[in-house]
């Protein structure tokens, strides 16, 4: 009698276990969406404000079409994206596309003046900033679902319901490879 009521806790303690393992991978995920929702809210903004900076450089830049189309085309297909890992990669091809405009710009002086330019470009730099933060929320929220479907014992749960390892909202290689080469200052 007594073994069977030692027996009957112990598999209602792993039960319980179980539970609370579960109910954790599922808070994770839910974070991890909630973040996302926290970019969606800035990507929304940042293409908001793509067509107006489009616009703005088309009347300078006539010979930069396909810089100006590559950002159109990038800026459809982030907004087109249906799943987060989708939206993922089209931002990152956008980010990308972006940075040809900021290249591009160095070429026209009278653009860099002209007033409703540096505005929309105070904005973008505003919602990137805002980006960057939220980026740093997701793939904090991200790497810690990843811990906890990668270790044990919550990745044999994670594995019975189908959790998986989760990408991170990362810079793409190009970018990176930009930030980490120090500026070059000149004092011609």
């Amino acid at each position: 009698m007594m073994s069977l009521a030692i027996g009957g806790i112990v598999i209602f303690l792993l039960i319980v276990m179980l539970a609370s393992m579960y109910n954790r991978l599922v808070k994770l995920r839910n974070n991890r969406e909630n973040a996302f929702a926290d970019i969606d809210v800035q990507l929304k903004q940042r293409h908001d404000l793509i067509p107006q900076l489009v616009d703005s450089v088309k009347g300078y830049m006539k010979h930069e079409d396909g810089v100006l189309t590559r950002i159109t085309q990038a800026r459809s297909a982030a907004m087109s994206a249906g799943s987060i890992n989708e939206k993922i990669g089209a931002e990152n091809m956008l980010s990308s596309a972006l940075g040809g405009l900021k290249i591009a710009v160095e070429a026209y002086p009278d653009l860099k003046a002209n007033t409703n330019f540096l505005q929309l470009q105070g904005e973008i730099s505003d919602v990137e900033n805002k980006l960057a933060a939220a980026r740093r929320f997701f793939n904090s929220a991200t790497k810690e679902l990843n811990n906890s479907v990668q270790t044990f014992p919550s990745n044999i749960i994670a594995g019975m319901f189908g959790f998986n390892k989760e990408v991170m909202f990362e810079i793409s290689s190009a970018d990176r490879a930009a930030h980490e080469t120090a500026p070059k200052v000149s004092f011609d």
